[in-house]
């Protein structure tokens, strides 16, 4: 399968600059780098994004990622791999990409798990960068982008 056109981000420089503040912002506050690495990971397989899910399991494993958490990141749930805060940030993403699976779409049970771990600021950082990924699975997915074959 080929790409249907470049990278939209890429045919639009402001956008680029318009991600990398998203991107300072999201990781600005003190959510773990490896939390929000998850939550983009699974956002990305939600969403059949090969770029993303390609690449972010390869960023999370140069920075030291376990194969173990890697693998068992679509069934986080049934692992006992991740720790509180970490699931909470799973489930959350895994809510807030779904939006339209259900009336209540993040209901208040996964959003007051989330406030057991994070403050207001990291949720915002957390929901942004949720935001962000589905923005980047989007543009991927509609365009028919492809992960690299080498690195």
């Amino acid at each position: 399968m080929e790409a249907r056109i470049d990278n939209p981000a890429g045919l639009l420089p402001d956008a680029v600059k318009a991600v990398n503040l998203l991107y300072k912002a999201a990781h600005s506050v003190g959510v773990p780098d490896r939390t929000l690495e998850l939550v983009h990971l699974r956002a990305s397989q939600i969403n059949g994004c090969g770029p993303c899910a390609d690449h972010g399991s390869r960023s999370m494993k140069k920075a030291g990622e376990t194969d173990e958490r890697l693998f068992a990141v679509a069934v986080w749930r049934e692992t006992s791999y991740f720790t509180g805060p970490e699931r909470a940030a799973l489930a959350l993403s895994e809510y807030a990409t779904r939006l339209a699976d259900r009336p209540d779409a993040v209901p208040d049970a996964i959003w007051d798990e989330a406030t057991k771990h994070f403050d207001e600021k990291q949720l915002a950082a957390i929901v942004l960068w949720i935001a962000t990924t589905n923005f980047f699975n989007v543009l991927n997915v509609t365009t028919r982008q492809q992960a690299p074959v080498n690195y």
